[in-house]
């Protein structure tokens, strides 16, 4: 009877904290692992393109939109950004909001 006290117990805090996450950021706890994993895809691809140098680009992710926030070297490596963030998986829509740095 102990352990299955326990168990119950046990279940009880779980299913609390995942409400809980969920009430705090109006997102599943699934949702919040897809946006994880969406902003890792796009990442991954920013820092892997090494001709325009995206390393220094933020990327934030809600609900499968990709935001792109950050200051870029020239209009081509902002669309470029923009183009290796919709080639990732999972991502619905990109708002790129890098600005083009003036020399």
């Amino acid at each position: 009877m102990s352990r299955a006290f326990k168990t119950v117990a046990v279940l009880l805090v779980l299913l609390s904290f995942a409400a809980g996450c969920q009430s705090m950021t109006g997102k599943s706890a699934g949702q919040n692992v897809d946006d994880a994993s969406v902003t890792a895809a796009v990442k991954s691809k920013l820092v892997a393109d090494k001709v325009s140098n995206l390393t220094r680009v933020d990327v934030d992710t809600n609900n499968g939109t990709v935001y792109l926030n950050g200051i870029v070297e020239t209009s081509e490596h902002k669309a470029r950004a923009e183009q290796l963030a919709w080639q990732a998986k999972g991502v619905k829509s990109v708002v790129n909001n890098l600005q083009v740095s003036k020399k």
